[in-house]
């Protein structure tokens, strides 16, 4: 990476392969939402960093209409209600529809995303914990988290269920 990213720390529960690959792929594609549950709770036994609020990886209004719920969202609840700290749903919004970031390389999946995010809401000064379900490049959480400084966001720290590596 040439550039510092803007996010102080990224905490990844695992790597995307086997069960848990599994489990995020069957969750996000075949809409088996009820593995949000024990997915989030896998996240809580991380040294998780004092923050303010948490905040899910946005869908852009067609990706939502597609997939008909957003995987982040449904752990992020998880996460609240066991580090009781706010949900802030309605903080980052996902405003340009982007293709799919599977497929692309690193700095394709850099051009694909960027300026893709809008923030709203009281931000200043805020800690916030972003929570995208796999982080392969960085670059979606890269992205989001550039937006919510940019809007006021002391800090930004990432969580993920899962590490991808690129192949």
């Amino acid at each position: 990476m040439k550039d510092e990213p803007p996010f102080s720390l990224v905490l990844n529960y695992g790597i995307y392969s086997g069960a848990l690959a599994e489990a995020i792929h069957q969750m996000k594609f075949y809409g088996i939402k009820r593995l949000a549950a024990p997915l989030g709770k896998l996240l809580l036994s991380l040294e998780i960093p004092e923050c303010d609020g948490i905040v899910p990886v946005p869908l852009s209004r067609k990706g939502l209409r597609e997939r008909g719920f957003n995987q982040t969202l449904l752990v992020s609840k998880v996460l609240s209600k066991g580090l009781k700290i706010p949900l802030h749903m309605d903080m980052l919004f996902k405003r340009k529809d982007t293709p799919p970031q599977i497929g692309l390389n690193a700095k394709e999946r850099m051009k694909n995303i960027k300026g893709a995010f809008e923030a709203s809401g009281r931000i200043d000064n805020l800690r916030l914990l972003l929570f995208d379900d796999v982080m392969t490049t960085g670059a979606t959480v890269r992205e989001c988290a550039k937006t919510l400084i940019k809007a006021g966001a002391k800090e930004v720290f990432v969580i993920t269920l899962a590490r991808s590596s690129m192949v």
